[in-house]
């Protein structure tokens, strides 16, 4: 069984910056940060593979998102940079007991509760 608290949520301006933390317990081996809007189906926006692989990353986060797992501290954390309005959503962490490591939230079957994040002036 693998559990997952996310925490680190909250509202900032557009360009600012949040740093997003997944405490992960239990066996896994991907993990991954998704999110879903309001109205909106829950999407990938990068997922890890075991092993230093190069992570998965949504074209629209590419170069402003940045996935990153501490097995020290068992703490998977998305380092979030200048956000936009449209990055306004619950994020959520997933894990997985077996590949692939994509961004398909049917690769999952673990998840946490979710941290709000919004972007607003």
């Amino acid at each position: 069984q693998v559990q997952l608290m996310e925490s680190g949520g909250g509202s900032v301006q557009p360009g600012g910056s949040l740093r997003l933390s997944c405490a992960v317990s239990g066996n896994h081996y991907c993990l991954g940060w998704f999110r879903q809007a309001p109205g909106a189906e829950r999407e990938g926006v990068a997922s890890k593979h075991p092993g230093g692989a190069i992570p998965y990353y949504k074209d629209s986060v590419k170069g402003r998102f940045t996935i990153s797992h501490d097995t020290t501290k068992n703490t998977l954390y998305l380092q979030m940079n200048n956000l936009k309005p449209d990055d306004t959503a619950m994020y959520y962490c997933a894990a997985n007991t077996g590949p692939p490591c994509g961004l398909g939230t049917g690769e999952y079957h673990y998840w946490g509760q979710g941290t709000q994040v919004t972007v607003s002036s």
